[in-house]
């Protein structure tokens, strides 16, 4: 049994939870309401460019030159490519570039992009590996389910899940979890451990954004 074998019995519920949540539920069925969905497009703006952090910090931490090349490349593709696209995708619910740049982090997304960036500066690179996983792995998954039952009617909808169900971040996530079998397989049974319990606080956080977005979640004071 690999180590994300044994994760999936981590993972496995949250992603459950995710695929039961009624944001997530009704974006499959394509009849969301769009005003959490915007907020959830803003929020993940936020989370991207901290996202794109912890690749930088991947690269730094690297204990080769292919892994560093390979952090090095996602830290590429995210600000050059994958936030222009997200930019892009914001426009077709009329949110400008300008929102998303002035867009306040909730207290959720606060909470989980402080969490990944200070286990990806203060941590191992294995611990960076286990809190990277779950936002990769949950995705795909989530759209995988969804898009077993069949596309909406609803073009962006379908469109998120024709991106996080497709080829190109499947592969994507794929390689997350085999660097993670290699870094546990050099691991001491105590790192190991510890992987697990970010990876399910990471895991917990991906339920906790959907969450979020569901509620549009405000500061309390």
């Amino acid at each position: 049994m690999s180590f994300t074998d044994e994760l999936a019995g981590v993972g496995d519920p949250v992603w459950d939870a995710i695929v039961a949540h009624p944001m997530i539920e009704r974006l499959g069925e394509g009849t969301l309401d769009e005003a959490p969905f915007r907020y959830w497009v803003r929020q993940d703006y936020v989370y991207l460019v901290e996202y794109a952090r912890v690749f930088a910090l991947g690269a730094a931490n690297a204990p080769d030159l292919r892994r560093m090349g390979t952090f090095a490349e996602l830290l590429d593709s995210t600000i050059n490519t994958e936030m222009d696209l997200h930019r892009e995708y914001a426009a077709e619910f009329g949110i400008s570039e300008a929102a998303l740049e002035a867009t306040e982090p909730s207290p959720t997304t606060r909470a989980y992009t402080d969490f990944l960036v200070r286990t990806a500066a203060t941590g191992t690179f294995g611990d960076l590996v286990a809190a990277l996983l779950p936002c990769m792995w949950g995705f795909n998954e989530t759209a995988l389910r969804l898009d077993e039952q069949g596309r909406p009617d609803h073009k962006q909808y379908a469109a998120w899940i024709a991106m996080y169900a497709g080829e190109e971040f499947t592969d994507l996530t794929e390689w997350c979890k085999d660097l993670m079998n290699d870094v546990a397989a050099e691991s001491t049974e105590s790192e190991r451990e510890r992987y697990r319990d970010i990876f399910e606080t990471s895991a917990r956080y991906e339920y906790r954004f959907w969450d979020a977005a569901w509620r549009e979640e405000e500061w309390s004071v």
